[in-house]
């Protein structure tokens, strides 16, 4: 019985130093836990507003009439009625400089697609109103019959008027990132927008200084408005300011072709059985194209975290 107490005791014992003496060990605990931030991904969708100018590229507004009938010329005789309806013609055509410069705002939506580290592709779409896009141009032509006796000439007032109500593209880009967050890129496609067009004439006829009473004023008007398609080529720069949010800079050049408008020019003459002197076509002519500069904010939507690639840059 006593050997047992004496075991037990010295169990006891042995048991109470080895605890002590792990007490006085040094203790080496784990660092905390920091999670490492997020890293910077391109890859997915986007959607964002802009604002920014345009400036027209070609400015001019074309308006030429050229006759094509004449009447039996009982107010001014045979011989006259070729050199009246090209008077009327030399001072109905003119060339008026009127470009669709103003401020643009929208949006846009894309997809971005981020591949080897530092390339990324995708495609946008936006559209943009136009404010201040409008040029109307008055002009005054006055050309002289010749020959004629006593002298007969023709004064015309013109109006031309062009206007760009909005501006959409869809495109595609290319880009290449100088750091993660700094993306530089190239960009074209599709372009299209709302496209205005008119054109007016008033032509009075002078004989000596006066009205002819046989040959009343006359004149004509024509309009086209519609939704023209082309293409459009720029580049830009974006920049991740945040995560999910970014910055950008564009430039881009738009051209919808060209678009015309076509009426019919008349002067009346009342003596002449027909009511005709002349009849001339007229056209007016111009070219809708321009440049953009703008700036835009994009929110980005990551469905899910960013894989883990890691680039040298």
């Amino acid at each position: 019985m006593k050997k047992n107490l004496l075991s037990a005791t010295a169990l006891a014992l042995a048991i109470s130093a080895g605890t002590a003496f792990a007490a006085d060990l040094p203790s080496h605990k784990a660092p905390p836990y920091i999670p490492p931030p997020p890293l910077m991904t391109w890859t997915g969708f986007y959607v964002g507003v802009n604002a920014g100018g345009t400036f027209g590229g070609s400015n001019s507004i074309w308006t030429s009439v050229a006759p094509f009938a004449l009447g039996g010329g009982a107010s001014v005789g045979a011989a006259g009625l070729i050199p009246h309806a090209a008077a009327s013609a030399l001072a109905g055509s003119s060339i008026a400089s009127r470009g669709v410069s103003g401020f643009i705002g929208g949006g846009q939506i894309g997809y971005n697609w981020q591949f080897g580290g530092r390339y990324v592709v995708g495609v946008e779409a936006d559209i943009q109103g136009v404010v201040g896009g409008r040029g109307t141009a008055n002009g005054i032509g006055v050309a002289p019959v010749i020959p004629g006796a006593p002298p007969h000439f023709y004064l015309s007032f013109n109006q031309a008027s062009k206007s760009l109500d909005y501006l959409g593209t869809v495109r595609g880009r290319a880009g290449f990132l100088f750091t993660p967050n700094l993306l530089v890129y190239a960009t074209g496609g599709l372009a299209y927008g709302g496209v205005n067009v008119s054109n007016s004439i008033f032509q009075a006829h002078f004989v000596g200084g006066a009205p002819l009473a046989t040959l009343p004023n006359f004149g004509t008007s024509s309009a086209f408005s519609n939704t023209r398609a082309g293409w459009t080529v720029g580049g830009g720069g974006e920049w991740m300011f945040a995560p999910k949010w970014s910055a950008k800079v564009e430039y881009l050049y738009y051209n919808l072709g060209s678009v015309a408008t076509n009426s019919l020019l008349v002067q009346p003459d009342l003596a002449d059985p027909t009511g005709l002197l002349f009849a001339s076509a007229v056209q007016t002519r111009t070219r809708f194209d321009g440049h953009i500069v703008r700036a835009g904010i994009n929110y980005h939507f990551w469905s899910a975290p960013p894989p883990a690639v890691y680039a040298k840059y």
